[in-house]
């Protein structure tokens, strides 16, 4: 990966996005996008919407969600510790013993999220898996009126944001899960804008994935495209404990995932899979037996239907402050999607 490709995933990745709080990640995306798309604009939901060619035939949506899932102070108590709701799907245990950081206009308040020393806790107690009500954030407050100084009912909550590589280009940071998804249909974007695109192509750093898919739903009832690709995390199958009989065998650095199942127009499959052959992009396939739970999910059904794709990028441990992609992968996805948009002419059919 090039140094300006790396330092907008890491721009990307120190950037906050709980669900309906993405405004400081998608200024990232507009800077980035603004230097090579047509058009660059940002709907009143949140999302983020760049074009290449708008005026050109079939139209395309590529849709990276940007958010990721985080906490809410929802009270403040006497003693000033701050207790949080859940924006999103969380593994409670992933919380306890992590650095946080609340966010607000001014900037982030750091905090810590623990639980009593274990020469404390009961036999009973250490055997229970907290909820998230038993959780509080300390920031360190004396009490309720100097925490009030700070911070706000309202403001969101996410892990310490950073990035680290790992060994075999591989690279670690909270909300992989999916600023990934915005820096693939973003950089394939760039791509597109270097050839000659019949199509007209607009890739969408959308909003509330997690909370529902809403940013999809909004962006395509707006941009109203005939095809659709959905770029998100999958779970990589190629560490200890997960079944890859229930799973898949899906491995890290070994390209980005092309489904296929019911969510998926098979035409497109093909031609993303041929695609992937004759321009030697490593890639895998993976069949999901229902609508995803991502963004393809809503643009399938968008006003009269549209095809759809996903293109999947394999993550260890999702939804926690460490999870894993390949930098590989990233670059593989946006090349495979680029080159399928540049092949898309005005009598491309996808009728299944």
């Amino acid at each position: 990966m090039d140094q300006p490709a790396l330092e907008f995933l890491k721009a990307l990745l120190s950037a906050p996005s709980p669900s309906g709080y993405e405004q400081p990640v998608q200024a990232v995306v507009r800077e980035f996008a603004d230097k090579f798309a047509a058009e660059v604009t940002t709907d009143w939901h949140g999302n983020v919407i760049a074009a290449v060619n708008p005026t050109g035939s079939p139209r395309i949506m590529l849709a990276g969600h940007c958010d990721q899932i985080g906490l809410m102070v929802k009270h403040i108590d006497d003693e000033g510790y701050v207790w949080v709701d859940p924006i999103g799907g969380w593994d409670v245990q992933m919380l306890i013993g992590q650095n946080m950081l609340i966010h607000n206009a001014a900037g982030a308040v750091p905090g810590v999220i623990a639980r009593k020393a274990i020469h404390l806790l009961t036999p009973d107690e250490r055997k229970q898996v907290p909820e998230m009500s038993d959780l509080w954030i300390d920031i360190g407050a004396k009490d309720k009126a100097q925490a009030e100084e700070l911070i706000a009912i309202g403001d969101p909550v996410t892990f310490e944001l950073g990035f680290r590589e790992l060994q075999n280009g591989l690279a670690t940071a909270p909300g992989m899960d999916n600023k990934v998804g915005a820096w693939v249909v973003m950089n394939a974007l760039k791509q597109v804008a270097a050839g000659n695109p019949q199509a007209a192509v607009f890739a969408v750093s959308t909003v509330q994935e997690e909370i529902g898919l809403r940013g999809a739903k909004t962006s395509a009832y707006s941009i109203e495209p005939q095809l659709g690709i959905a770029v998100d995390v999958t779970h990589a199958t190629d560490c200890p404990t997960v079944d890859k009989q229930k799973y898949g065998d899906i491995k890290m650095g070994s390209g980005p995932v092309v489904y296929r199942g019911p969510n998926v127009n098979p035409v497109m499959h093909e031609q993303l899979k041929s695609t992937s052959a004759t321009s030697k992009i490593p890639a895998q396939i993976a069949g999901i037996s229902r609508p995803a739970g991502n963004d393809a999910n809503a643009m399938q059904i968008n006003q009269g239907g549209m095809a759809t794709a996903i293109v999947a990028i394999p993550n260890r441990y999702m939804h926690s402050p460490v999870e894993v992609i390949s930098l590989d992968d990233l670059e593989n996805a946006a090349q495979l999607i680029a080159e399928f948009c540049l092949s898309l002419t005005p009598e491309s059919d996808f009728t299944p």
